[in-house]
């Protein structure tokens, strides 16, 4: 096989180590989720491993128009929202071309780094992508646990 080809095959073989997961959408009204996957996650809910990173990819359709988009994310611990910083919460730096277009797929695509100094607990992740008007683009849930 040559080089061009491990090339080729490469990222195919990375695709398709990500599963997709099992999601609640809890209120996209600007969008509709297609799919959800996290790289690396075996089984579900998703074990995160303190001081580790893991890729987020989320498939949506928007049925606005907007020209920004920004993320804000929550890990919901006994029905109490707290924010979950992540390193870039633009979606026009992770993935979506903007500005985005009504009845077009976009694929956000950024990364989930878990401190060492969270607590080892299940909890049940929020992530939203507000447009313009501040109304989610899609809006998730997924549960994980956070381990050593």
């Amino acid at each position: 096989m040559g080089l061009h080809a491990v090339l080729f095959l490469f990222p195919l073989f990375a695709l398709s180590c990500a599963e997709q997961v099992k999601y609640l959408d809890c209120g996209s009204e600007d969008g509709k989720v297609a799919f959800v996957d996290i790289n690396p996650c075996p089984k579900q809910p998703c074990e995160l491993h303190k001081g580790q990173s893991y890729s987020v990819n989320v498939t949506f359709t928007s049925a606005v128009d907007s020209k920004t988009s920004k993320a804000v994310v929550h890990g919901v611990v006994a029905g109490v929202p707290v924010p979950f910083p992540i390193p870039v919460d633009d979606g026009c730096k992770s993935g979506v071309t903007c500005p985005i277009e009504k009845m077009r797929d976009y694929s956000y695509v950024t990364e989930l780094p878990v401190k060492t100094e969270y607590p080892s607990i299940k909890l049940v992740v929020e992530w939203e992508l507000k447009d313009d008007s501040n109304k989610d683009l899609f809006c998730i849930k997924f549960p994980v646990q956070v381990v050593n």
